[in-house]
């Protein structure tokens, strides 16, 4: 490791494996960044920066509560940061599934959302997704929430939290509660291992299609991704507001991302530079987490919430690069040379 990356480490209180390759860069070097909406930004960096503890951090959230020009707010007290990792690019997109479900089983709702588990160990890896489902280990225990269909299920695990819809009329909100700490794999990569598609056909709404056309094989398939989330009710966020992110606060769409702790830190504004058929250039904020975004440059935009947030998060898969804002004494203490070079 360079010295430079050992210094990003510490500055911004990360494990020092973490920084492999950081840069400072300039703010015009971020492409489209004067065209963005900085306030819509900046009142998603307040949602969550009364909860970062550093006092370089509480003092930046105390003048964003006052700032009257939200690009300059940015560009006077925050250094953008490039920091990659050795893996390429990849930036996905999620969103809060809402769903038909029942209290109790009917001939469609019959896969039960389940609450955390008492006995759920506190360490190491538990019961796999098939052990759960096929044992019924759970069932029985008075941890179910609702009821939903199956295939419904396993991709509102994926994306962490949603809402079931009652045949009453009511909305319950889930939220995420644990999991069983098994690894996370994708169901649409061992498709594409299997050579059922090509990489580029394959979306939720593919991998929904195959796995009802083939019952058995599409349980198996689903059990090949051993991760299993459980949820927890989070009805006290009104209706209007996102669901709750890894820092416990609501989420906004298009301004969220989610992102792997080891290399960036929850709260920091994040500049987002995607391509693809919808390039984004976009400020956004490191607000929430996943099993599946490993790495330093590792992204998953949060979308919304229901059907179309859905469609639009399922279609990405992009290349680009994300830098990390630091507070400016925070990023410039690690290096007293001039900026890098365009990256």
């Amino acid at each position: 490791m360079t010295r430079l990356a050992a210094a990003l480490a510490l500055a911004i209180g990360l494990p020092l494996a973490a920084a492999a390759s950081p840069k400072l860069v300039s703010f015009e070097q971020l492409r489209g960044w004067r065209e963005d909406d900085h306030d819509a930004a900046l009142s998603a960096f307040l949602e969550t920066c009364g909860d970062l503890d550093a006092r370089d951090w509480q003092a930046l959230c105390g003048l964003a509560r006052e700032a009257t020009d939200a690009r300059a707010f940015f560009e006077l007290f925050f250094q953008p940061v490039l920091v990659e990792g050795g893996r390429d690019a990849l930036f996905t997109g999620y969103y809060e599934p809402e769903l038909r479900g029942s209290e109790v089983p009917d001939g469609r709702h019959v896969a039960p959302v389940y609450r955390v588990p008492d006995d759920l160990p506190s360490e190491g890896p538990w019961l796999t997704r098939q052990e759960i489902e096929q044992s019924g280990a759970l069932k029985g225990r008075g941890l179910e929430i609702a009821y939903v269909d199956p295939v419904d299920l396993f991709f509102l695990q994926i994306q962490g939290s949603g809402r079931v819809r009652l045949p009453s009329g009511k909305v319950i909100r889930l939220g995420y509660g644990g999991a069983n700490r098994q690894p996370y794999s994708s169901v649409g990569q061992e498709l594409v291992a299997r050579g059922v598609y090509e990489p580029h056909e394959v979306s939720a709404e593919v991998i929904r299609a195959w796995v009802r056309r083939n019952p058995s094989a599409g349980r198996a398939l689903l059990w090949t991704n051993r991760s299993y989330v459980f949820f927890r009710e989070v009805n006290e966020v009104p209706a209007e507001r996102g669901p709750l992110g890894a820092m416990n606060r609501s989420i906004t769409p298009m301004r969220t991302l989610a992102v792997d702790p080891a290399y960036v830190p929850l709260g920091a504004p994040v500049w987002l530079e995607t391509e693809g058929e919808a390039p984004l250039r976009r400020l956004m904020v490191a607000q929430d987490t996943g099993s599946a975004i490993k790495g330093a440059q590792r992204g998953d935009i949060f979308f919304g919430t229901g059907r179309l947030a859905g469609k639009r998060a399922g279609r990405t898969r992009d290349g680009g690069r994300m830098v990390v804002l630091l507070p400016i004494q925070r990023a410039w203490d690690m290096l007293p040379q001039t900026l890098a070079d365009p990256a």
